[in-house]
């Protein structure tokens, strides 16, 4: 726990993060002043309580302890007994680095305590004041500037030439080095052996050495002006050891400080070291001791220092010891309360609270620039104090990096950035402030000097933009705006403040201050409430550049790596190193055609290569052709930047994927596998999200190849995307082959224009995928990305499978002359089952029932192929149904049937379903259909190929779906409807050759019927079938004529006729689409003919074929024609014979009229198409009516009897 200064208790360690507590509020002087101290760190034990010395005792004598170790006061005795109040040049620096949380955003001010006290006693004071200021986000840190030193180093060095001649030009032209009198020393000797000898514990003084003297009036130990000096680090004389240790002592960047306090004082926030003597004693656990001179009262500088310490360190007394000469005569007892009411030394604490928010408000508004060195200086015994930009004043004159400040804060920038980076709970709001800092850090740093931070800061800057993130960029976390580049406006904040006090407005200054970049015109206006507010506050955070796409993201993302990497490159020194490339030199991307790739067979070469590479990756193999060592920075750095870069490309590569730009998609995915091939040429062992990111580029690559070979029109644009390098990217590569060939994975990412060269690549890149996940043990921490590599697997077997499937099928279409199957074709078919089976294997692993089915499917295919390729050349005379036919068929139709299996019922995948039953549906039709028009007659008997037709046909009909409404439903209709016909034609035939057994005779006739009508009814159902429909009905007449053939009495004739002439009526809808096309087809022409094309567009139908219609034509009316004469020669005779009802002479009449018209149409030739259509229509509308009415009266006299 953090305790208030004073408590006693043991001090935590140095940066620990720890939840302040509420400190007291003090009411002083009637005027309340709220100040809270909270101890972040002390090195300093419990207090000891001091020792009252005796009357008369002669400070002058040293103690015996004195500058000696005390073991009360532990190793922190000499800093706090021994040491002046003169800071250190980079204090507040080691104090922000220790407590790097607290800086950019809860702290206002980082300094020494006697920083903040000199600031806060200006308006009192005529003293110089002398400081530096640097800006951290929202933080000021504050350091003494003593230009005495500094010009003393000038001096003797040479450095900081260019501030000393300002100085002297603007500030203080007669410029002498000020030496402090023996006053001053011997105040600072008695007042160590006053401290010393308050906790010695007997009073007593000890005789010393005659040198004694020298100690009175010299200078105590550790001040002399030459250790002051020490603590100025030249500029930059040891670049490596900041690189290396930015907080090393030897730079004065240590954290001194007894204590690191965190003081609040009214609604400022400030991180104050304290070297201030706290002991125990009195009623209150701790008092601050002090030494006074008895003949000089104290003033309000010395009241306002002694409060100031007081309420800094949470010190609630004063103890005031009193001596003449040296000589001690009393001890007095102050509360801090009443310190500024002392007399001779009463202040106002509200007046302190004013000038303070005056003087940060003030530096706040003033100091904008991050990595600026500002300097506030005051003239001793001047009123006006003044504000300059050193850094812009020294890149005017010098070299930047003649400032010492530069490398500190840079590395203090970097440090906030990288603080900032690894707390998990940032949120993306937080981003905007990173790269802020990061981007003025590097503004400050040389690529020479300090390749390391540069590096560093490079790579993250390119962390900060999310590869991975979702494809919205204005997110919620992203605040828009327009400054995007800088957090921090400057060319906004640096203006002036120009409230209606006029505060610090330069426009009347004189010509000799115009390089100040403020001026305070008099101190007294310090003590006016409210008279600095600051309208350009520092904003607490910043926006973070809004990007428009994912290119652009990634494009930053790869120019901070390529910084990163010539920083790395830069410091990386070998003999005989790679002769310098020239980054306009592009690098060139080999090209593959189908003349050179040496196809499949060496690809499994190049992929058994890739793998044993994986392997030896694993096993701890690493080669760097530039000569970095394993372990060092450059080699740990590199390799981040590497891998970053790698991602980069892949998401540039998935985008343009997204877009369908495949060159440029694989363009970018070779990037990113020659990246990664460094990588493993460098790591000694991959991690396993570095692997996990290896499969996923080689599946992205597979994909892409897939789609180069699925999109081959476009091969000319893929190829330019491909070929194109920016700058950028030919500069990274340049970095990557210091290290690398970049060969190991050329197998995977060449553009080749042989379509099964591309498949195969695909292919080959999840298999490698693939391997790399079972041999890395990934399967189990990964279970997601194995899935879709298997699918990936799956997939592109299939595409394989059916290229060589379609390759045998075109080797087939053109063989012609020879009747056997090639040697090609073999070949080809066990390609493609070979694939298919792979495949299948591949989604059955992972319960992937739909596509497993789907590759069934297309197995079954391919067996139908094999069996198509095994029927005889057409126009053979003895061409019959083949057993390697049966075979291939009977194949097609287990895998169908597995198929079928796979998938279980059609909820799983109701298209699959229905697509897998439609071709099982063909398989056994197209089975059934070759049986029956190319019967094996010499192999089988006639009733057994009548048998496996009838069963063929039936079992086509079961997976032929005909109820469910679907796109489909019309196809499975017309194929029920012509299985049904051929059915019918098949029992009709057996019943025309079959000649005894009665009872099959009976069993055909029946089924023949029963089948006319199914089809009959079915082909009703379709609107674009009617030749089928007339077609069927003629059978059904010469079925019936077939029958009547048979029949002996009249009646039973008269009974037929009148049947096969109402099947004649039942046509009257198939003649009607028939006309109907006719009609449509007839003022399409009329609109479009023009007299060259009427000829030719009146002979041509894409609907309707008119051959097929005219030879059904000619038959319909043979047949309507030899019913009707048939049916007046037996109607006459009944009458002749047996007199004649008024039906059958109704009858006969209209069968004569029919007749009659019929064979005059019959005998006109010059009737067109739709003319005969129209009378036929006509004609059976007629006989339609007669049988009606005979129809109706025969059912009446059935009723009547």
């Amino acid at each position: 726990m953090e305790e208030p200064c004073g408590a006693g208790a043991a001090a935590p360690l140095r940066g620990d993060a720890e939840e302040p507590k509420q400190g007291s509020v003090l009411f002083l002087g009637g005027n309340e002043v709220k100040s809270c101290a909270v101890v972040k760190y002390s090195s300093a034990p419990p207090q000891a309580a001091f020792a009252r010395l005796q009357e008369k005792t002669d400070l002058k004598l040293p103690p015996a302890n004195w500058l000696r170790e005390s073991a009360k006061l532990g190793p922190a005795g000499t800093t706090i007994l021994g040491n002046s109040k003169k800071s250190k040049p980079f204090s507040s620096f080691g104090m922000a680095y220790d407590f790097i949380d607290s800086v950019g955003n809860d702290v206002d001010v980082v300094s020494d305590s006697e920083n903040i006290k000199k600031l806060l006693k200006i308006p009192y004071s005529k003293s110089h004041v002398s400081m530096a200021v640097h800006r951290i986000g929202r933080t000021l840190l504050l350091d003494e500037l003593d230009i005495q030193e500094l010009f003393m180093r000038s001096s003797q060095t040479g450095d900081w030439t260019w501030l000393k001649e300002f100085y002297q030009r603007l500030i203080d032209q007669k410029w002498q080095r000020k030496k402090k009198s023996k006053e001053h020393w011997y105040q600072k000797a008695i007042l160590s052996k006053f401290l010393y000898y308050s906790i010695n514990g007997d009073g007593a003084a000890q005789p010393v050495p005659s040198t004694s003297k020298q100690h009175q009036e010299g200078p105590v130990a550790g001040e002399s002006d030459e250790a002051g000096r020490a603590s100025w680090p030249a500029p930059f004389e040891m670049p490596s050891s900041l690189s290396e240790d930015p907080g090393a002592s030897n730079q004065g960047l240590k954290n001194d400080f007894v204590r690191n306090i965190l003081w609040t004082f009214e609604d400022i926030h400030m991180l104050v070291g304290s070297n201030m003597p706290i002991f125990g004693g009195g009623r209150y656990p701790a008092v601050s001791l002090r030494l006074r001179d008895n003949n000089k009262p104290i003033n309000v500088l010395t009241g306002i220092d002694y409060w100031l310490d007081n309420l800094i360190c949470n010190v609630p007394e004063l103890v005031m010891c009193f001596h003449v000469n040296g000589i001690v005569q009393k001890y007095e007892m102050i509360k801090t309360e009443d310190i500024p009411n002392l007399e001779n030394s009463n202040f106002s604490t509200k007046v302190i609270k004013d000038i303070a928010q005056n003087i940060l408000s003030f530096l706040k508004s003033n100091c904008t620039k991050e990595g600026h060195t500002y300097w506030l200086f005051k003239a001793s015994g001047s009123d006006i104090v003044k504000l300059y930009d050193l850094t812009t004043l020294c890149e005017e004159t010098e070299d930047k990096y003649q400032n010492p400040f530069t490398m500190p804060v840079a590395i203090l920038l970097y440090k906030v950035a990288c603080n900032m980076m690894l707390k998990k709970n940032q949120n993306k709001k937080h981003y905007g402030t990173i790269r802020t800092l990061l981007l003025n850090c590097l503004k400050l740093l040389d690529n020479g000097r300090h390749p390391q931070i540069i590096a560093s800061a490079n790579y993250m800057l390119s962390e900060l933009f999310q590869l991975d993130e979702p494809k919205k960029e204005d997110s919620a976390d992203f605040p828009i705006n327009g400054n995007s580049d800088e957090s921090y406006s400057e060319e906004e904040e640096e203006m002036p403040d120009s409230d209606e006090n006029g505060s610090y407005s330069n426009s009347s200054d004189p010509p000799d201050d115009n390089k100040a970049v403020a001026i305070i015109k008099s101190v007294g206006e310090l003590s006016v409430p409210e008279k600095y507010k600051s309208v350009h506050r520092i904003r607490p955070s910043c926006a973070f550049p809004v990007c428009h796409g994912t290119e652009e993201r990634c494009r930053l993302v790869l120019n901070h790596v390529l910084e990163g990497l010539k920083s790395v490159d830069s410091s990386v020194k070998k003999e005989g190193d790679l002769p310098a490339a020239d980054p306009s030199t592009p690098i060139p991307l080999k090209y593959e055609d189908e003349s050179t790739s040496g196809g499949p067979e060496s690809l499994e070469k190049q992929m058994a290569l890739f793998l044993d590479k994986m392997g030896s990756f694993q096993k701890g193999k690493h080669c760097s052709q530039s000569g970095m060592i394993p372990g060092s920075w450059q080699y740990k750095m590199k390799l981040q930047l590497i891998l970053k870069s790698s991602r980069a490309y892949y998401v540039l590569s998935d985008a343009a994927m997204v877009l369908q730009k495949y060159g440029r998609a694989l363009r970018y995915i070779k990037l990113a596998l020659q990246c990664h091939d460094t990588y493993c040429c460098l790591c000694g062992s991959m991690l396993p999200e570095v692997l996990g990111f290896l499969c996923q580029c080689l599946t992205l690559c597979g994909d892409i190849q897939l789609m180069l070979a699925q999109n081959a029109n476009n091969r000319a644009a893929y190829l330019e995307e491909y070929n194109y390098q920016t700058k950028e990217d030919q500069e990274i590569l340049h970095s990557l082959h210091r290290e690398s060939r970049c060969q190991v994975f050329a197998w995977a990412t060449d553009l080749s224009t042989d379509l099964e060269y591309q498949l195969s690549v695909s292919c080959k890149c999840y298999e490698a995928a693939y391997e790399i996940l079972l041999f890395s043990n990934l399967k189990s921490q990964n279970p997601e990305q194995h899935i879709q590599v298997l699918k990936r697997m799956g997939n592109i077997r299939n595409e394989i499978g059916v290229f060589y499937m379609n390759q045998a099928a075109a080797v087939q279409t053109e063989r012609v002359v020879s009747k056997n199957v090639s040697t090609t074709e073999q070949q080809l078919w066990k390609k493609s089952f070979s694939c298919f089976e792979e495949g299948i294997q591949n989604f059955e692993s992972i319960d992937d029932a739909t596509n497993a089915a789907l590759l069934l499917c297309n197995t079954g295919r391919l067996m139908r192929i094999c069996a198509q390729a095994h029927c005889a050349a057409e126009g053979d005379f003895k061409r019959e149904f083949s057993p390697e036919e049966a075979l291939y068929y009977n194949k097609a139709i287990d895998y169908y049937l597995k198929a079928l299996r796979s998938l279980g019922k059609r909820d799983v995948h109701p298209a699959v379903w229905d697509s897998v039953n439609w071709e099982l549906s063909t398989t056994y039709f197209t089975m059934a259909t070759l049986q029956q028009d190319y019967a094996p007659l010499s192999r089988k008997a006639q009733e057994q190929i009548e048998k496996e037709v009838s069963e063929a046909m039936m079992k086509s009909l079961k997976y032929c779906d005909i109820d469910t409404v679907s796109e489909r439903q019309p196809l499975c209709q017309y194929r029920a409807a012509t299985i049904h016909h051929r059915l019918a034609s098949m029992y009709h035939s057996c019943l025309r050759n079959q000649v005894g057994d009665e009872h099959l005779r009976k069993q055909h006739r029946v089924l023949a019927d029963l089948h006319y009508s199914k089809a009959v009814r079915l082909f009703q159902l379709l609107k674009d079938a009617p030749c089928e429909l007339l077609r069927v009905q003629l059978e059904r007449v010469a079925f019936a004529e077939f029958q009547m053939a048979s029949q002996n009495s009249s009646a039973g004739k008269l009974k037929t006729l009148s049947g096969a002439l109402d099947i004649m009526t039942k046509t009257k809808g198939a003649f009607q689409l028939i006309r109907k096309e006719l009609v449509a087809e007839t003022e399409q022409i009329s609109k479009d003919r023009s007299p060259a094309e009427s000829v030719s567009v009146s002979d041509s139908s894409a609907g309707l074929n008119k051959e097929e219609v005219l030879k059904l034509l000619g038959i319909f009316e043979s047949r309507m024609s030899f019913l009707l004469l048939q049916s007046i020669k037996l109607l006459t005779s009944s009458k002749k014979k047996l007199g004649g009802s008024s039906e059958e002479e109704a009858a006969l009449r209209t069968n004569k009229q029919v007749y009659s018209l019929l064979l005059r149409a019959t005998a006109n030739k010059g009737l067109s198409l739709l003319e005969r259509c129209e009378l036929l229509l006509s004609l059976l509308e007629q006989l339609e009516g007669s049988l009606a009415c005979s129809e109706g009266r025969a059912a009446v006299r059935a009723e009547l009897q």
